[in-house]
């Protein structure tokens, strides 16, 4: 829950980035330091050049005045540029380490997690979040702090010069203080609501994108258009808000400062008049006038600024405390490490005995049970088959062996040791996937296959893909095993990329495997091959296979019918048949349509 004022311990929450470039922070205090020296000395020295050498109408003592005049122009220019440089360093690293800490995290969450949360939200968080928090952080304090000290430095200098032109200017800091703390609060709740939208138009932008081909086939364009208008509207909307805010509010301190400056330089030149004070001091108290309520806009508008990155400080706060559903025990982590620094010389080798004890399962963000009281007992090396309608709870199975959700009640037991006794990673890197629809990273297919075992040769990756027929594939492609799989695999088909994800799974050699219709938008004729490789693969590998059509499964040693979350039928192809129950009549159907087909083709 974004919290609705300034707080000062979710600013606390980013000093873990902020404190290894602390060495900078401080390098940068020092620089501004000596940066207000100079920035207050300097309408001394027009001063003092009015009282010595304009008003007497003398040159002597100009050349001694004029080189300390350099020497501290000079010091200026090289301490804003050490200054600048520190600065950014700060933002370049606190960016950075934000960015990777957020990706780092998203590694560890659970796949519900991605089941509830838009890209877009993400997204938003992972780039414009940290950004705006990295420019904060890196110039917002620095310029804080260079304004704030300028102002007090100034208001010195000017009730020593003379207490009663210096009280006029300081009469209209409460009034800025009463604008700045009426305004703070409209402006935090209109950019987090800024924030929140961008999130959205993001979110948009990414499902406009990806599902570019079903808008297509569905003619959505214009639902489409009509949704992306209202989002931006309301955008618009906002952002004009906070910008009404934004013009009222500068203008009135623009307003103060220009009155201010009136009544100095009317009650100053009276003060010249009767000689109270040189005329080299009214030229420092009106410069000091116009320039002082630049640092102090300049606060201000730092204030509003740190005021509305809250909003991204608290965004990108809730992702990296989001907690995984699914969480190893700190002994686990001793023992195993974890997602990021695996201590794999403690991994035991996976034989494949896999039982599910009386469990009981419901999603995270569901509200019925998929499973209830099921249970399961598969021996290492026997391929398991799970059929059943969608919604049957055949993937619900699957995700619970590899420890992609854990069970509500009940145990898993991997080798008869439940597996919440050992890591995540230990199971999963040992789990060889292929998915109805697999995902391919940017790279060339060499490089995809690779992924499955990223010290295999070129010969290992090769051989993985002659094992699944990639290869003859792989070969009909404009550059081969170099062929460039583009975004997400884009530029290969289902089919092209069902294949790849084998070889990869293949690669791998995994104690277990898990094929989700892995054949599914692959032609006959290569199915067939397929086929007969994956009986040779899968011997002696504990293997679940989901498929809807039938024949792909016969050779397995298990057949699971699934409904409503129970196993209503078990057996071999064989025996399924020969009970003539649910089975035997979804084969009988599936085999007429497939007979018809070819008949009419």
């Amino acid at each position: 829950m974004e919290s609705k004022s300034f707080d000062l311990k979710i600013w606390k929450k980013m000093l873990p980035f902020f404190r290894p470039y602390y060495k900078y922070f401080f390098t940068t205090i020092g620089l501004n330091v000596l940066l207000v020296a100079v920035d207050v000395l300097v309408p001394l020295f027009q001063s003092y050049a009015i009282d010595h050498f304009i008003i007497p109408n003398t040159l002597q003592g100009i050349v001694p005045f004029s080189l300390v005049y350099v020497m501290v122009i000079v010091m200026q220019t090289v301490s804003v540029f050490f200054s600048v440089r520190a600065a950014i360093h700060i933002e370049m690293h606190v960016g950075k380490d934000l960015k990777r800490a957020q990706f780092v995290h998203l590694q560890k969450l659970s796949f519900s997690y991605y089941n509830t949360t838009s890209v877009g939200y993400i997204h938003a968080r992972v780039m414009s979040d940290t950004s705006k928090i990295a420019s904060v952080l890196a110039w917002g304090l620095v310029d804080m702090f260079w304004a704030l000290v300028y102002v007090v430095g100034v208001f010195v200098i000017m009730f020593f010069l003379n207490a009663r032109l210096a009280a006029i200017i300081l009469l209209v800091v409460p009034f800025i203080a009463v604008i700045t703390a009426f305004f703070q609060k409209k402006m935090l709740y209109w950019n987090r609501t800024v924030r929140e939208i961008n999130s959205e138009i993001t979110g948009a932008y990414n499902e406009g994108i990806t599902g570019v081909a079903t808008s297509k086939t569905l003619g959505m364009e214009e639902l489409n258009d009509d949704s992306f208008q209202k989002i931006t509207g309301r955008m618009k909307q906002s952002s004009m808000t906070l910008a009404k805010l934004t013009a009222i509010y500068m203008p009135l301190i623009l307003f103060f400062s220009s009155t201010v400056t009136a009544f100095v330089l009317a009650r100053g030149g009276y003060f010249v008049q009767e000689q109270i004070i040189a005329l080299g001091t009214l030229s420092v108290f009106l410069s000091y006038a116009v320039g002082i309520f630049e640092p102090i806009q300049q606060l201000a508008r730092l204030l509003s600024d740190f005021i509305s990155c809250q909003a991204n400080i608290e965004r990108v706060v809730n992702l990296l405390e989001e907690k995984p559903n699914i969480k190893d025990r700190p002994e686990v982590v001793e023992k195993y490490g974890d997602a990021v620094h695996p201590k794999k010389e403690n991994w035991e080798k996976i034989k494949g005995d896999i039982e599910f004890c009386d469990v009981t399962f419901c999603y995270p963000d569901g509200k019925e049970n998929v499973l209830e009281h099921f249970n399961l007992k598969i021996s290492a090396g026997t391929t398991v088959a799970i059929v059943g309608e969608t919604g049957a709870g055949k993937s619900t199975i699957v995700n619970l062996a590899g420890r992609f959700f854990e069970p509500t009640t009940g145990q898993i037991l991997i080798d008869g040791k439940d597996y919440r006794e050992r890591s995540q990673l230990w199971l999963h890197s040992q789990i060889g996937y292929v998915l109805q629809n697999p995902h391919l990273f940017s790279g060339s297919i060499r490089e995809n296959i690779r992924y499955g075992k990223l010290s295999a040769t070129d010969e290992e990756v090769e051989a993985a893909a002659k094992k699944v027929f990639a290869d003859e594939v792989i070969s009909k492609l404009e550059h081969g095993y170099d062929t460039d799989a583009g975004e997400g695999g884009n530029r290969l088909s289902t089919g092209e990329k069902q294949l790849i994800s084998f070889a990869r799974a293949i690669l791998a050699k995994p104690s277990i495997f898990v094929l989700d219709e892995a054949t599914s938008s692959i032609d006959t004729w290569t199915e067939q091959l397929i086929q007969e490789a994956t009986d040779k693969l899968l011997k002696g590998h504990t293997s679940f296979i989901i498929a809807h059509r039938l024949s792909t499964i016969r050779n397995a040693d298990i057949i699971l019918v699934m409904q409503d979350g129970k196993i209503i039928e078990q057996g071999n192809h064989q025996e399924l048949i020969r009970a003539k129950g649910y089975y035997y009549d979804l084969y009988s159907k599936q085999f007429e349509e497939e007979r018809m087909l070819k008949v009419f083709a």
